[in-house]
């Protein structure tokens, strides 16, 4: 019986230990920008999209609703109107969250700067989080808590499975099909004199 059990346990730790080596270089890199691109991609354009003008050119001129998204207290403060709010935090900050929702989503997408943009992504989620609790006051409900029965809260279930494909991106990269893969292929070979 225990020749058996021994045989099981080999078998079992070569054949992972295979898809493991063969699935490392490219697999888990491809799955988690697989997993954001069809899950989270089109939220973030879409949610881009409601932050800049209409048309092509458009996209150059941050909308008024950008600044009631990202930075309401600024308005509030202003009288409700947008163009009396200072650029420097706040016109400054609505721009940057308004085109990183558009730039980070796609290098994480194509595999360009992955690592970088996924971090990016993951500072992205954390200040959006943080809006949404303390500037849009979602209640309790939509916030929700771990280790709960409920899997369903926008916030706290959601959002950390946001970050599971980030963090793998972070750590393993975007695997070998990637902008990233084919551009490390091009890096020059350092000699040693």
């Amino acid at each position: 019986m225990r020749s058996a059990v021994d045989f099981l346990t080999r078998l079992h730790d070569r054949v992972f230990a295979f898809f493991e080596r063969i699935g490392d270089a490219w697999l888990l890199g491809l799955i988690a920008r697989f997993a954001f691109a069809a899950v989270l991609w089109i939220y973030f354009l879409n949610s881009a999209r409601t932050k800049v003008g209409e048309g092509i050119l458009g996209f150059f001129s941050i909308s008024p609703g950008a600044y009631y998204q990202i930075a309401l207290p600024a308005v509030e403060a202003a009288g409700g109107d947008v163009d009396a709010v200072a650029f420097l935090p706040w016109g400054f900050i609505v721009a940057m969250g308004t085109y990183s929702e558009f730039i980070l989503p796609l290098l994480i997408v194509i595999g360009l700067f992955s690592r970088l943009a996924a971090l990016g992504m993951i500072g992205f989620i954390a200040v959006q989080t943080f809006v949404d609790i303390t500037v849009h006051q979602i209640g309790a409900e939509a916030i929700g808590g771990w280790f709960d029965r409920f899997p369903d809260a926008v916030i706290a279930d959601q959002r950390l499975l946001w970050l599971v494909p980030l963090t793998v991106i972070i750590l393993k990269g975007p695997g070998l099909l990637s902008v990233d893969a084919l551009l490390s292929r091009f890096k020059p070979v350092k000699h040693r004199a």
